[in-house]
C-alpha cells in the first residue's frame, strides 16, 4: 500500500509517503508560501523513492479544520492529484491525526482558531482504531466539552494559546500536555493508509474541507464588543 499524504492546515506544509509502514516526510516552516512548494515537496518525495502517481494507491490530506486557505490548497491539491492519476482519496482531520501523532492512547486535540476559540476533538484508541469521544467542534476554551475518566494528554497549539483555561477544564484529568504539536503529514499518511485499505476512500470530487467555521474575521463591533 502506497499513500501520498499532505498537510498545509497550519503555517506549516507537510508531505509524505506512506510504502507498506515505511514512512519518509517533508516539513517546511510555509508561512503563507504553501501554494508555492507544496507540488515541489510532493515531487520530491515521489522522485527520491522513484514513483509515480500512477503507483500510487491513493492520496490522503489533512481536510481540516485550520487556516481556511491552507484546508483549501491542500483540498485542492489532493483533487487535482487524484482526478489525473485515477485514484482514491481519504480526508483526514486535523485533529485525529493530532492524536495519532500524540503516541498516547487518550488524547484531547485542540487548535488554536483564533477570536478567542479553539478547534477541538478527543479520541480513545481502541482496538487500534481511534474512536471520537467528542467529536470536531469550534468552542471557547471554556466551554472545551467534557470528557470522562483521567491520563487525557492534550496537544496541540490550542493548549499553547490556551493552556491555563483548558488545565482548569479538565482539572485533574490530563497527564501531560504539548502545546507545540502541529498536525503533520506523516499521520494523515498512516490514517489514510488505514481507511483506503479498508476500502474507505472516496472519489476526487467528494474530497472536501472541514471547516467548522463559516465566519474568519470579526467586524469593528464586534471586536469592541470582545
Amino acid at each position: 500500500m502506497r499513500i501520498l499524504a499532505l498537510d498545509t492546515s497550519t503555517e506549516y506544509c507537510s508531505v509524505a509517503l506512506w510504502d507498506d509502514g515505511a514512512v519518509s516526510e517533508r516539513s517546511e516552516l510555509a508561512g503563507q508560501k504553501h501554494s508555492e512548494i507544496l507540488i515541489g515537496m510532493l515531487g520530491a518525495v515521489l522522485e527520491q523513492a522513484g514513483l509515480k502517481l500512477a503507483q500510487l494507491d491513493g492520496i490522503a490530506f489533512g481536510k481540516g479544520p485550520g487556516s481556511f486557505t491552507g484546508v483549501r490548497i491542500a483540498c485542492g491539491a489532493a483533487q487535482g492529484l487524484a482526478f489525473g492519476a485515477d485514484l482514491p482519496v481519504a480526508g483526514i482531520c486535523t485533529l485525529e491525526a493530532l492524536a495519532e501523532a500524540s503516541g498516547k492512547t487518550r488524547v484531547i486535540a485542540a487548535l488554536d482558531a483564533r477570536m478567542g476559540e479553539i478547534y477541538h476533538a478527543a479520541y480513545e484508541k481502541r482496538n487500534g482504531l481511534w474512536a471520537e469521544v467528542s467529536s470536531p467542534c469550534l468552542c471557547k476554551p471554556e466551554d472545551a466539552p467534557a470528557v470522562t475518566g483521567n491520563d487525557w494528554f492534550g496537544i496541540g497549539s490550542g493548549f499553547a494559546m490556551h493552556g491555563k483555561t483548558l488545565e482548569r477544564v479538565y482539572a485533574g484529568q490530563l497527564s501531560g500536555m504539548d502545546g507545540s504539536a502541529v498536525p503533520q503529514a506523516a499521520a494523515i499518511a498512516a490514517l489514510g493508509a488505514a481507511r483506503i485499505a479498508a476500502g474507505l476512500g472516496v472519489d476526487a470530487a467528494q474530497a472536501l474541507p472541514l471547516y467548522l467555521r463559516d465566519k474568519v474575521a470579526l467586524k469593528t463591533f464586534e471586536r469592541v464588543q470582545r
